[in-house]
């Protein structure tokens, strides 16, 4: 022990405990430094604002500043196809070389939609239902029907669509809406063969009025009289007729 003591009391030892503490801290010098010059420690570059450019000048922008890209993209029927609408890192960020800049464009494909069931609904309920799915209305047309503004069929390109058939988001369709007029023609019922009784029936039912009625032959008795003539007569030429209109009967026993 009383050795080692007196070693440690020696110029050797000293110096050989200098040369150690100093390699040390040169070591540490080297290793700080390598590493600051290796993680560029205080150097970086801001990140350019690429919001509302075209995606060419933002990748231009970029190159030109040492930064790499990625980018995703999304549909919007109201921007420009190619738009940067988000960046990751934000605008004026400090960031180191080749770090990689997230941006998200505006694309040029649209995705599919099927087509809600508007059918039956108002115009102005399907306009809304429309309006959430992306699909726009254009050229409304009007047929008889009993309620005012219902959307009775849908058309895109001049195609009838369906429920659930798949168009592209922002497509542009036409619908067909009632007038709420009803129809303003039906069908003319032949009466031929029917009582008198039988006939007026036929023709309430069709929203038709009955005319003149007539009798030919001897009557015997008018209760079981049949019509042998209408007229407007149902042909092959005249199957509608406007709502209301008069049809003149003739009946006779004589069949």
């Amino acid at each position: 022990m009383s050795k080692i003591l007196s070693y440690l009391k020696t110029d050797t030892f000293r110096k050989n405990l200098l040369i150690a503490l100093g390699s040390i801290a040169v070591l540490l010098i080297v290793v700080f430094f390598s590493l600051r010059f290796y993680t560029r420690h205080g150097e970086g570059v801001p990140v350019p604002k690429l919001q509302g450019l075209n995606i060419e000048k933002a990748v231009e922008l970029l190159e030109g500043q040492g930064l790499r890209y990625q980018i995703d993209s999304v549909y919007q029927m109201d921007k420009p196809p190619g738009l940067v609408v988000e960046q990751d890192p934000d605008p004026n960020t400090n960031v180191k070389l080749n770090r990689t800049i997230y941006l998200t464009i505006i694309t040029t494909q649209a995705p599919n939609v099927g087509f809600p069931d508007v059918f039956e609904s108002t115009f102005l309920e399907g306009r809304a239902v429309l309006g959430n799915y992306g699909i726009k209305i254009g050229d409304t047309t009007y047929t008889s029907d009993i309620v005012r503004d219902r959307i009775l069929e849908a058309y895109y390109k001049g195609q009838k669509i369906s429920k659930g058939q798949q168009i592209p988001k922002g497509s542009i369709i036409s619908l067909l809406l009632g007038d709420g007029r009803g129809a303003s023609q039906v069908d003319l019922p032949n009466v031929q063969g029917l009582t008198l009784t039988e006939a007026i029936f036929s023709l309430k039912g069709s929203s038709l009025e009955t005319g003149v009625i007539s009798y030919e032959g001897t009557i015997t008795d008018s209760t079981i009289a049949k019509v042998i003539r209408q007229s407007p007569a149902a042909s092959d030429s005249l199957q509608k007729v406007p709502i209301g209109t008069h049809v003149d009967l003739v009946l006779s026993n004589d069949l």
